[in-house]
């Protein structure tokens, strides 16, 4: 489930043609009818979700609110294909492997327990996806040599060789803090939201989602091959556009943009990041008459009809 850029990293918008020809049929998410269909008779066996995390990186302050860092998956890809994301991913099993208590700064991963409402190594796993994921992705590291500090570049060879060794899961994430004398600034990130893919989807995914302010100093670059494009976009613009049908979006980007609407900063979003609900939104399939219905509790507008 990983997404990267290979275009505009720096900021600005995509053009309108571009985004009409990534967005497909009118930017709307289409489900899988017969899989659908058959969840909703009970005749569909759900894949077990993997764990995953995605982080909102957030930048300056506006009326209309901060940027948010987007990417476009490739059309090739088998998941959520041509669609506007954020930087994200799985779990890497290793992530949960007790770590230094030094190498962790910010909320310990007990707090993040508590907060995400799952077991710490969990938690601490979960924590150690979203920070590893944003470097691996978007190049940017929220880690720092102490707890008052961020890396102000993570630019350069070096850090190119680890950020791919990392992706190739050659390099555990605490075997790369541990070299660079580094330690994980959990306190830079902000739980926003829980979703699960839908039960019909053969690649399932129980994704929590972060908010996170760009580091002063650090700056978002292609890093890696699975997105054509991306770009800094108000969350209002962007939303428009898929309301337009120029944007293609899944539900749980769709639903976190929308909210960031609501926050004039990076700053603002993240203070509130403690506010937001974390119950886990799931995808009900159920047979109505002669229709079969899909709905996302407390998210109406997802709800889809389809005969039965």
């Amino acid at each position: 489930m990983s997404e990267t850029n290979a275009a505009s990293a720096a900021g600005g918008s995509a053009d309108a043609a571009a985004r009409s020809a990534a967005a497909g049929a009118n930017g709307r998410w289409t489900p899988p009818a017969e899989r659908v269909r058959a969840l909703a008779r009970g005749e569909l066996t759900p894949v077990t979700p993997r764990r995953a995390a995605t982080v909102l990186l957030l930048r300056g302050a506006a009326p209309d609110g901060p940027w948010v860092y987007m990417l476009r998956r490739r059309t090739s890809m088998a998941f959520a294909a041509g669609a506007y994301a954020y930087p994200g991913g799985g779990v890497d099993p290793r992530d949960e492997r007790p770590m230094d208590p030094a190498a962790w700064a910010g909320p310990s991963p007990a707090e993040w327990a508590a907060r995400l409402g799952t077991a710490e190594p969990v938690a601490q796993a979960v924590v150690c996806a979203a920070v590893r994921e944003t470097f691996e992705e978007a190049g940017v590291l929220l880690a720092g040599a102490s707890a008052t500090e961020v890396v102000a570049d993570a630019t350069g060879a070096g850090w190119e060789a680890d950020r791919a060794a990392l992706v190739a899961r050659e390099l555990a994430f605490a075997d790369f803090l541990a070299r660079r004398g580094l330690v994980v600034r959990s306190d830079l990130l902000g739980a926003w939201a829980r979703w699960i893919t839908p039960e019909f989807e053969d690649r399932r995914y129980d994704t929590w989602f972060f908010v996170a302010a760009l580091p002063e100093g650090q700056r978002t670059r292609n890093a890696s091959t699975e997105a054509d494009r991306a770009e800094w976009v108000r969350p209002a613009e962007a939303a428009a556009g898929y309301d337009r049908g120029e944007l293609a979006m899944m539900p749980p980007t769709i639903a976190t943009l929308r909210r960031l609407r609501e926050y004039g900063s990076a700053a603002e979003a993240l203070g509130a990041a403690g506010e937001q609900d974390l119950t886990a939104v799931l995808a009900k399939a159920r047979v109505a008459g002669d229709e079969v219905v899909l709905s996302w509790p407390g998210h109406e507008e997802f709800t889809l009809r389809m005969p039965s």
